[in-house]
């Protein structure tokens, strides 16, 4: 048996993931004449498939405990920054406890790199009583001490993108469907889970 989930620390972070060529083209149903956003801005929304800097692509937000382990994710498209599906990424994700009670969401302590830098998420965390580690961008005012060994942690989720795309279909998105796409990331999360 393995090694129980650890609610001490969590790290988030986010990596642009490569779509094939074949990827695109998903059938248009349901598009909203009343939109902000064109009929292709909206099936490149629905279906987490847009334009980054390394060209068509995907975004997995992924959360890990303390082991390493992929808890929950949010695909998006490439060009999506992370702070916009923080709290998203933090309010799913919930596990049964091994008692009576509410199923555990939230850990005691996150773990982010720049990118999540901002005081609406700083306030966020605050709120729900989740203590973090998120180095200030050379932008912001306040300062304050910064614990660097728990920072060093977040090497973590890299560690789990890492051992994500180990597995074909996640390290390139061959799926027209962002559901599809879902799938096969959550077979490759239950694979790193039976293996732990």
């Amino acid at each position: 048996m393995g090694r129980a989930l650890d609610w001490e620390l969590h790290q988030v972070d986010g990596s642009v993931i490569r779509a094939h060529q074949h990827a695109a083209g998903a059938i248009r149903e349901a598009i909203d004449p009343l939109s902000m956003f064109s009929p292709t801005e909206q099936v490149q929304q629905r279906e987490a498939l847009g334009w980054s800097k390394g060209g068509f692509s995907t975004k997995i937000h992924l959360r890990c405990d303390g082991n390493g382990l992929p808890i929950t994710f949010v695909v998006t498209v490439g060009q999506r920054h992370e702070a916009v599906v923080f709290e998203s990424l933090m309010e799913q994700g919930a596990i049964k406890r091994a008692g009576s009670g509410r199923p555990r969401i939230r850990p005691k302590r996150v773990v982010a790199d720049k990118g999540y830098s901002s005081g609406k998420i700083r306030h966020y965390l605050r709120r729900r009583g989740i203590r973090f580690t998120i180095p200030r961008k050379a932008t912001e005012k306040h300062r304050g001490k910064f614990d660097k060994t728990l920072y060093r942690q977040r090497n973590r989720v890299e560690r789990c993108f890492n051992r994500l795309k180990q597995f074909r279909r996640v390290a390139t998105r061959y799926e027209k469907k962002a559901e599809n796409y879902l799938a096969m990331l959550t077979l490759a999360s239950i694979v790193l889970w039976l293996q732990f």
